[in-house]
């Protein structure tokens, strides 16, 4: 479908797919094999402006925002899945600066991120802060003009890689999600260190890792807005992250989708390619249907939330669900498509069948989404009456 893309848009597409298919592609099997993180791909999104494009323009960034983003990393999760939640997970680190930071915040950390030099990771995962984010551990004492950080995050994203943190720890504990605030640390603060790199099923080319605070000092400035409002931080930031993960869901799927056809027009059964066979036909229309219903609502989410529209939870919780649902889908039916060649290594439907299912369970899990979507439906109702 055409979509309407400005020219600008078309622009960042076309450039993430050409990233993508000549430099992703090749590596993408090594990468996976090795869990090895993608340098060499990250300088390439940085030298083509690709971390900037959320960014304003008065902080060196292009000035775009959800819907151009989403647009690259579904690009490049046709591609890898490993490789977009890399470059994905910065955007994450970076929207509590970005919704939430001072001036100060914002000049000092914005332009290194625009452009692509300095690494962005998101701490709120913990063993017991999953998608209960409340049950936060992690502590933030105020003495004197520095904050001391306590305790230890869980399967960080560019954890370790990553030079910039943006942290929720909890200031008061008595008040409950009331009681978090959110910081940014920087890699190489004394008492800020690393934990296991962990080993996953899929995207192994993203890092996940402990981050590990002990007597942590920071400056007192590096609060994100006001004490208690870290909750705030984490939904807002959570909210406008979504449609991104939904365009993952839609990337992979769609790449998914292109290796099934290819194969069954090259795959002969019964005298035939077996894409003429209706039973694999019938399965190639429902796939590629569900790909372009995702796409659908995740760029007309996308294009909400740079509307500047203030109620966003339910629809980008409505994106991240649907979209990723049909990633992991469309990738089970792609190996399917393509039989025991779809099970090896060989072909890549594999790795995304792996790489999907992340997907539906990071940045809130699917059953988290719909529980979102069902109190905001509830909140509508009443609201009604």
């Amino acid at each position: 479908m055409d979509y309407f893309l400005t020219e600008d848009q078309q622009m960042i597409k076309e450039l993430a797919a050409q990233i993508a298919d000549e430099k992703v592609v090749p590596v993408r099997a090594e990468l996976d094999e090795k869990e090895e993180f993608p340098w060499e791909i990250m300088k390439v999104l940085a030298q083509s402006d690709m971390f900037g494009l959320f960014i304003p323009e008065e902080y060196g960034g292009l000035g775009a925002g959800a819907l151009e983003l989403a647009i690259a990393v579904e690009e490049l999760s046709r591609a890898c899945v490993g490789v977009s939640t890399t470059y994905a997970a910065n955007a994450l680190g970076t929207y509590p600066l970005l919704l939430f930071g001072s001036d100060e915040q914002k000049n000092k950390y914005l332009p290194d991120i625009a452009s692509g030099s300095r690494l962005v990771a998101f701490g709120l995962t913990e063993a017991n802060a999953g998608s209960d984010a409340a049950g936060i551990q992690t502590t933030a004492t105020l003495d004197g003009d520095e904050w001391v950080l306590n305790g230890t995050k869980q399967w960080i994203t560019n954890g370790g890689e990553a030079e910039i943190y943006t942290i929720i720890a909890m200031t008061d504990k008595s008040k409950g999600a009331r009681g978090a605030s959110a910081f940014v640390v920087e890699k190489g603060t004394p008492g800020f260190s690393f934990g296991k790199k962990e080993k996953k099923m899929g995207i192994r080319a993203s890092i996940t890792s402990e981050l590990v605070f002990e007597d942590c000092r920071i400056p007192k400035d590096n609060i994100i807005g006001k004490k208690g409002m870290g909750f705030i931080v984490a939904m807002k930031t959570l909210d406008h992250s979504r449609t991104g993960v939904g365009a993952q869901g839609v990337g992979v799927a769609q790449g998914a989708l292109d290796e099934a056809i290819k194969f069954a027009r090259e795959r002969v059964q019964f005298g035939k390619p077996i894409i003429s066979i209706q039973a694999v036909q019938h399965m190639l229309a429902d796939m590629a249907t569900e790909v372009e219903a995702a796409r659908s609502l995740v760029y007309s989410v996308a294009r909400y939330v740079d509307s500047g529209a203030k109620d966003i939870s339910k629809v980008s919780a409505m994106a991240k669900l649907y979209a990723t649902d049909v990633g992991m889908k469309v990738t089970t039916d792609a190996v399917q498509v393509m039989g025991g060649s779809g099970y090896m290594r060989e072909y890549p439907v594999e790795k995304m069948m792996r790489d999907a299912k992340i997907l539906q369970i990071y940045e809130g899990t699917n059953q988290i989404q719909r529980n979102v979507i069902g109190q905001a439906l509830i909140k509508e109702a009443a609201s009604k009456k």
